[in-house]
């Protein structure tokens, strides 16, 4: 069970909301789909569960023995954008409804149910309206019934949305346990400290093109930064010979005796430092690894520059 999407376009009027992509997404990984508003992720979700179809290129979803262009709707469990519960019915109306569409029996139906509702503390509530709940317990039955028929590939659009900090943690063992059950999990998230937690793969994409992709080791690679090294010194130094002394190095320089070095990796960090003392006493030194909340905005920003030096 293998999903792999070849050179997808997907074209909307004179608006080419996905432009050659590729990628796969193998089985049993959870894989966020990361990006800001009309990155193109809905376009490619569409797509994935068979709404709409590639104008170019193809999708190949490895399953039974089969090759399909589009996840099987048997196969799939799925949170859309625009949520589709019934408020005025309680959480075992709304949940046995669409357990009985999926073929399941009421007896299995409940205790599914019951197992869910249980890590998300709102057993006790399963005899209530879901109009009563609140938004973030009405996400949480949300993401149960995305679940209770047992698919295969799960895609989740925004499931942390709504939820306060603990609930958020809830929703992590919700998906670490999907994919202790075999299930192939993709969600799109802007969270990405959630997602940095979670996420085995992820695909980065701006303005309908791959832009990152890999687990968070290539993901810091690609970026060119894994290690910020932050240097202050007891004196100012002399530009042109800091110049020299990080050559090969990315920098800023953020006064006459404060720079940044950004590192690909830890590996660098003594390399860097030799050349750093040259310059003087260093009064101050601090390292951190980029977290992948500030490699997706360094993505973002120099992707959006290059976009805009080939325009020029």
């Amino acid at each position: 069970m293998q999903i792999t999407i070849n050179n997808v376009v997907k074209r909307y009027a004179k608006v080419e909301a996905v432009k050659q992509l590729s990628f796969s997404v193998q089985q049993g990984e959870i894989f966020a789909l990361l990006g800001p508003n009309g990155a193109g992720k809905s376009s490619l979700v569409r797509m994935l569960v068979g709404f709409t179809h590639p104008d170019e290129g193809e999708i190949q979803v490895a399953f039974n023995d089969e090759i399909y262009s589009a996840i099987p709707g048997e196969a799939l469990g799925y949170l859309p954008e625009d949520r589709g519960l019934y408020a005025e019915k309680t959480l075992e109306q709304n949940l046995h409804y669409f357990a009985q569409l999926h073929g399941i029996n009421k007896k299995e139906a409940n205790k599914r149910m019951d197992h869910w509702l249980e890590k998300f503390d709102l057993l006790d509530r399963k005899n209530q309206p879901l109009k009563t709940l609140s938004k973030g317990n009405q996400q949480k039955v949300q993401l149960v019934n995305a679940v209770l028929h047992q698919p295969k590939f799960v895609i989740l659009d925004e499931p942390f949305s709504g939820l306060d900090p603990i609930n958020q943690e809830k929703v992590v063992l919700f998906l670490s346990e999907l994919k202790q059950q075999g299930m192939t999990v993709i969600l799109s998230a802007h969270q990405m400290s959630m997602v940095e937690k979670l996420a085995d793969r992820m695909l980065l994409m701006n303005q309908g093109e791959a832009v990152l992709y890999g687990d968070l080791t290539q993901i810091q690679q690609q970026v060119g930064v894994g290690t910020q090294l932050t240097v202050e010194f007891a004196t100012p130094f002399n530009i042109k010979q800091l110049s020299l002394a990080l050559n090969g190095f990315k920098y800023e320089a953020l006064s006459n005796n404060k720079v940044v070095v950004n590192l690909a990796d830890t590996n660098q960090v003594n390399e860097a430092l030799t050349q750093l003392m040259t310059l003087g006493h260093i009064d101050n030194l601090e390292s951190k690894k980029m977290d992948l909340h500030q490699l997706y905005l360094k993505a973002i920003s120099d992707h959006k520059g290059a976009i805009q030096d080939d325009a020029a």
